[in-house]
C-alpha cells in the first residue's frame, strides 16, 4: 500500500509557454503566445454557360438564390453568356457548395443542364 501520492504532472496548453526567472531557477512564470488566427479561405460560386439554359431561367435562379436584383441578375446573366461563365456571389466554403447544390437542383427539377462550380478565392 503506498503512504504517498503519485506525482502527476500536466502539460502546459499550447498557447502558454514557461519561462524562468533568475532567482534559483524554482519560481516558473507563464506567458501568454498569442495564436494567429487567419479567417476562413472564401469560395466564390461560379456558373457556367450553356446553349440550352434559357436566359430567364439564369436570371430567375441568381435573384432567387444569390439574393439579387433584377437589374444586377440580369448584368450576371450576361457576363456569363459572353464570357462563358461568372461570379454570382463569395461565400465560406460551405455556404458556397450549399449554394451550388441548391443551383443544380433547381436545374435539374427545370429540365435544364445549367452548371454551377465552387472556386477558392486567391
Amino acid at each position: 500500500m503506498a503512504t504517498r501520492k503519485p506525482k502527476t504532472t500536466v502539460p502546459p496548453s499550447p498557447s502558454v509557454t514557461p519561462a524562468r526567472q533568475p532567482d534559483n531557477g524554482e519560481a516558473v512564470v507563464l506567458e501568454r503566445v498569442p495564436l494567429k488566427i487567419q479567417p476562413p479561405q472564401m469560395h466564390q460560386v461560379v456558373m457556367l454557360n450553356d446553349d440550352f439554359t434559357p436566359m430567364e431561367f439564369v436570371v430567375l435562379v441568381i435573384q432567387e438564390f444569390f439574393g439579387k436584383d433584377r437589374e444586377t441578375a440580369t448584368q450576371i446573366m450576361l457576363k456569363i453568356h459572353l464570357d462563358g461563365k461568372g461570379v454570382c456571389g463569395v461565400y465560406s466554403r460551405d455556404v458556397a457548395a450549399t449554394k451550388v447544390d441548391q443551383v443544380m437542383g433547381a436545374a435539374r427539377d427545370a429540365g435544364h443542364p445549367l452548371q454551377c462550380v465552387s472556386e477558392p478565392v486567391e
